[in-house]
């Protein structure tokens, strides 16, 4: 619309070659613009010298007695003048008018321009037509004074088109009746000399306006160019700052987390590697305790709703110069100087404990929580300082939900301890230096052997035995879960293949296999892979769970289905201290149960342990599992687990685990009362 009203009401068309679209119509709009600007300055220039004119031609209009008439056209020629100067100098609109205008905006400055050039024109012809009347002062050209007459003419409407370079139109419309006028009065006077001078004077008005549209066409050039070259420069300042935020934003993603804004990983290693350098600082880790239970019960929406606002409590809590970050899923850091602070990490721990344990709208917060790992002392590296409070978070969420546990003398030893068995174990099942033991379960009579369970053990050339707990986490964290779990069942095998030899088919071997193993490792492909070929019957095997199992029940239950198709039998062991459930029981597909020897052990000092080992034997009955009582460690145990009608038994009193050549005498006996 504003192209169309532009190209219908403006005084000029574009030029040639200036284009007719959008982009070329509002090129000519600012042409005009600085047109309008040149010639409001070139008439203000102007006009002082018009006036001295005037005030010339009164002077000798006096001298030669014509003084009423020479001053009732001073009057008119200065009221003319008056009237120029406050056009000229009357705001306009169109004078802001810039290529990246709004449109509305773009469309009324074009319209003003418009109306002040049509306005100066009428101006400028009016003042010509005061001009035009000076034949009145020199009786048209034919009294002494008409000399002078004419050359104050020819100056005037030569300077005219001389200030007028920018918009031809405006001196044009002011010289045409005057020069007319000059004209048409030496014509009626006669002669050979004037119809020559009169015929000079159309030649002079036809020069004028040659050159007035040739100095207009020059300036319009000029002015497009510029304003070409303004855009230019425009286009590539607004490519180069685009260009700038682009970078600026892609270097904001590398450093920070898009869903929390606190710094990611990446950029909290930057800064704290710099804030390392200037001085001591305290690193705490923190983790969410029950945010699994967030994503699976309320959606990952609500997941990421909690995450956003722990960042947002977290940036409140901590000190103003602190970093914060998101590590990753539900891990945040916080570094910060707490001598400079004033706020000692200890009490720094306990605010942000007790800010993450607020109330969440939409879930119970009692189910969240956040434990942290503190590192305070000096390191000679970010990359140890994490490790150190890594332990330090491990111990801490050990001890239960909402704790936070500062690195110390025996938490050094323990990493170290996990860094020489993370160093160690590849060599150690390159080497077959682990060894399967295996311990025996007795049916009821406590004399009938039913089952082995394997259990994995490493002596360590310097740290003598190693805890299958910790021997897990050293495999997980360096990435040999998969080959553990190989060299345990290798050997598993291995005994499966000596009770067959030996006429113990219906013995069963128990495998235990860690949630982390369940998880990660296909454990179904390998354990079905290497039964059939060593072509061993699945029911010997039995593959024993925990019931934190069921916390990623997702992820395993097809696996465990597998299993189970298969013929391989599933127990669930230390039943009762976890996560259990008559919905887990089902969902993890167990055949045995086995209640934990905190149950068992010391049976008969204590009065609250039968009811629970009851419940659990009643249970078993109602569901068809099988129960086995682990840890009968004396003869009283056994005594009331056998009259309780427990139907497996396990534990130190019956047998201890025992490498397989210690086994020996035990599968003898059972071999024996076998035939």
């Amino acid at each position: 619309m504003i192209v169309q009203d532009q190209k219908r009401s403006g005084p000029e068309t574009s030029g040639p070659g200036e284009g007719v679209g959008p982009a070329g119509l509002m090129r000519d709009a600012l042409v005009r613009r600085d047109q309008l600007e040149a010639m409001r300055g070139s008439v203000l220039t102007a006009i002082p010298v018009n006036m001295l004119l005037g005030l010339a031609s009164l002077l000798v209009a006096f001298r030669s007695d014509h003084g009423s008439a020479g001053a009732l056209w001073y009057a008119a020629s200065t009221g003319v003048n008056l009237l120029r100067i406050a056009l000229c100098r009357a705001p306009c609109l169109g004078l802001s008018l810039t290529a990246d205008m709004p449109p509305r905006m773009a469309e009324a400055a074009a319209h003003s321009i418009d109306r002040h050039l049509h306005a100066n024109i009428a101006v400028a012809f009016l003042s010509g037509s005061v001009w035009a009347c000076q034949p009145l002062l020199c009786e048209g050209y034919t009294s002494a004074q008409a000399l002078f007459y004419l050359g104050v003419t020819c100056g005037v409407t030569a300077g005219a088109v001389t200030h007028g370079t920018a918009f031809a139109r405006i001196p044009v419309s002011f010289i045409l009746l005057p020069l007319l006028s000059v004209t048409g009065c030496l014509l009626i006077a006669g002669g050979f000399d004037r119809t020559c001078l009169a015929a000079c004077v159309l030649l002079y008005f036809l020069a004028l306006t040659h050159t007035a549209f040739r100095s207009e066409a020059g300036f319009r050039a000029a002015s497009r160019l510029k304003n070409e070259a303004t855009a230019l420069a425009r286009s590539r300042a607004e490519a180069h700052a685009s260009a700038s935020a682009l970078v600026d934003e892609m270097r904001w993603r590398a450093t920070h987390d898009d869903l929390t804004g606190l710094l990611n990983r990446a950029g909290f290693i930057q800064q704290a590697e710099d804030r390392l350098a200037a001085g001591a600082q305290s690193l705490l880790l923190l983790d969410l305790d029950g945010f699994k239970f967030v994503n699976d019960g309320y959606g990952h929406k609500a997941g990421d709703h909690v995450l956003i606002e722990v960042a947002r409590r977290l940036r409140a809590a901590a000190p103003e110069t602190a970093l914060s970050a998101r590590l990753g899923g539900d891990e945040f850091a916080v570094l910060y100087d707490h001598a400079a602070s004033g706020t000692p990490h200890d009490v720094l721990a306990e605010r942000l404990i007790a800010a993450v344990g607020l109330p969440f709208a939409g879930f119970d917060a009692g189910r969240l929580g956040v434990s942290i790992g503190i590192h305070a002392g000096p390191e000679p590296s970010l990359t140890e300082m994490l490790s150190c409070a890594d332990e330090a978070l491990y111990a801490a969420k050990a001890s239960g939900q909402s704790q936070f546990r500062t690195f110390d003398a025996g938490l050094r030893d323990r990493l170290q301890m996990r860094r020489d068995l993370e160093r160690d174990l590849s060599q150690a099942l390159a080497e077959n230096a682990l060894e399967v033991w295996f311990q025996p379960i007795y049916a009821l009579d406590a004399h009938t052997l039913v089952g082995l369970e394997a259990l994995v053990r490493w002596q360590h050339p310097r740290l003598g035995w190693i805890a299958p707990p910790d021997l897990i986490a050293a495999a997980a964290s360096v990435g040999l879960t998969e080959s553990l779990l190989r060299a345990i069942l290798e050997q598993v095998c291995a005994m499966m293949q000596i009770l067959r030899s030996r006429g113990l088919g219906t013995v069963r071997v128990a495998m235990n296999v860690s949630p982390r193993e369940m998880a990660q490792v296909p454990v179904d492909e390998i354990v079905i892979g290497r039964l059939s070929l060593l072509d061993l019957p699945p029911a010997m095997l039995e593959i024993e769970i925990t019931e934190e199992t069921a916390l990623d029940i997702g992820a395993v239950q097809g696996k465990l289905q597998a299993l189970s198709r298969a013929g391989i039998r599933v127990a669930l062991d230390d039943f009762g201290i976890g996560y259990s459930s008559l919905s887990s029981l089902r969902q993890l597909r167990a055949d045995r149960i086995k209640i934990d020897r905190s149950f068992v052990t010391g049976l008969g000092t204590c009065e609250d342990k039968h009811g629970l080992v009851l419940a659990v034997l009643g249970l078993g009955r109602l569901l068809g599992l099988e129960v086995v009582a682990e840890g009968v460690e004396s003869a009283e145990d056994l005594r009331i687990l056998q009259a309780m009608g427990c139907p497996f038994l396990q534990g130190y009193h019956l047998g201890r685990p025992m490498p397989v050549h210690a086994l020996e005498n035990t599968l003898l006996i059972a071999q024996t009362e076998a035939a």
